[in-house]
């Protein structure tokens, strides 16, 4: 794939909103593309995570271990971003991943994401607003939940 389709599809991202075509760019040129054949683990559960991935083609099975059993959690299809925590902060992968087709994906380690927030504090504003935004909402989620189970 071409540096100008990784631009499109990062720009389709959530996460990345907030971004120029120029910061997409910059992105995009420090991505490492990936490709994973169906079968192939891209990550354990518990593994230090230090990237994001975002599926450009075909499917990944997110499962967690319990008693010995691979319980599949969701499966990540084009378009998604798995690890997105990763980019902002020290953490620990919650799942495994693994592609269950022939998949595509890319790479973005955190400390190239964090390069480009210091080079452009709006951006980072911006992002710091929508993770705000983003447990706001799931804190009123949460809160509906417990109401109707209460």
């Amino acid at each position: 794939m071409a540096l100008d389709d990784h631009i499109r599809i990062l720009s389709d991202v959530r996460l990345f909103e907030g971004f120029t075509v120029e910061q997409l760019r910059l992105l995009a040129f420090g991505a490492e593309a990936m490709r994973l054949p169906a079968g192939k683990r891209l990550y354990l559960e518990d593994d230090e995570a230090d990237s994001a991935y975002i599926v450009i083609r075909g499917n990944l099975r997110l499962f967690r271990e319990h008693d010995g059993q691979n319980v599949e959690v969701s499966v990540a299809s084009t378009g998604s971003v798995l690890g997105e925590m990763a980019l902002i902060a020290d953490s620990r992968r919650m799942t495994s991943a693994e592609a269950a087709t022939d998949s595509e994906i890319l790479r973005i380690n955190r400390s190239m994401f964090r390069r480009i927030l210091e080079e452009f504090p709006d951006t980072a504003e911006k992002l710091r607003q929508q993770i705000i935004d983003d447990l706001q909402a799931l804190i009123r989620r949460i809160e509906q939940v417990g109401e109707r189970l209460g």
